[in-house]
């Protein structure tokens, strides 16, 4: 500890590196891909820009192969006070990433006495999402969306990777996972610059509504279990999830609009608000 190492994940690298995530020297997985196929991987996930800050929101479906693993799985993560992640891949690597994550970013405030800029936070998450190359290779994949809100900017911000750790910013709006393609088909009707809070909130539940009733990996809204999305904003307040009350009374919003409408709210076609 005297070498005084700002980032943890560094720190592990030179004194545990077998406890890093993609670090463990895996050897060719015995099954192959049907040894893939039995482990639990969860999708979809979305995050849309609002007025001075962003929302991120998950299903709660977990699949292996073609069967449901769990129907109750919580994707999104605070990551520390202004930003929050959500995660789509392999289900036990996906809790150790988060957990990874916020211990890095305490850590560096500990060392450093402050904390790191959100974009500093992106890079970070980009190295530890680098670092689990060998396991992605194998099929072992973690993607993380990431989102927060940016101090200097006063505005929420939102980054998304590819499996070598790349990060890029995305604008207004964005969805991983296997139901991300319809989810972000129904974010681009219902879109629109400087959304406030709570629509934004009832956006990101209406996409996942729309992936859940495409893709059978995603979950919708279960009225009958009382499982609903699990719904995070990050403004200047900071990070905030939804209570489960407030989460269930938006879904079933949905769910009733949908009973008069199967496709969800149409959008304009002159570009009215």
């Amino acid at each position: 500890m005297t070498a005084r190492i700002p980032s943890f994940t560094d720190f592990l690298t030179s004194y545990s590196p077998d406890l890093l995530p993609g670090t463990r020297g895996l050897g060719p997985l015995p099954g192959g891909d049907a040894l893939k196929d039995q482990l639990p991987h969860a999708t979809t996930i979305v995050a849309v820009t609002c007025d001075r800050g962003v929302v991120l929101a998950g299903d709660r479906r977990a699949t292996m192969g073609n069967m449901i693993a769990k129907r109750d799985v919580d994707k999104v993560f605070q990551s520390d006070e202004f930003s929050a992640m959500g995660l789509a891949g392999t289900g036990s690597l996906i809790f150790e990433f988060a957990r990874l994550f916020q211990v890095e970013l305490e850590h560096y405030e500990k060392m450093e006495g402050r904390q790191l800029s959100l974009e500093g936070k992106a890079n970070r998450l980009a190295s530890m999402v680098r670092g689990n190359i060998g396991g992605a290779m194998q099929g072992l994949i973690v993607i993380p969306l990431f989102a927060g809100y940016d101090e200097e900017a006063d505005a929420g911000r939102i980054f998304s990777y590819d499996v070598a750790g790349g990060p890029y910013e995305e604008h207004r709006y964005h969805s991983i996972g296997s139901g991300s393609v319809f989810a972000m088909s129904s974010l681009k009707k219902l879109y629109r610059d400087g959304l406030p809070v709570g629509d934004a909130v009832l956006a990101c539940v209406q996409a996942l509504y729309d992936a859940a009733d495409d893709d059978s990996a995603t979950g919708g809204p279960d009225l009958t279990r009382q499982i609903f999305p699990v719904v995070a904003t990050i403004t200047d307040d900071g990070f905030q999830r939804l209570p489960d009350a407030e989460s269930a009374e938006i879904a079933q919003q949905v769910v009733s609009g949908r009973m008069a409408s199967p496709d969800g709210p149409a959008a304009s076609l002159r570009g009215e608000a």
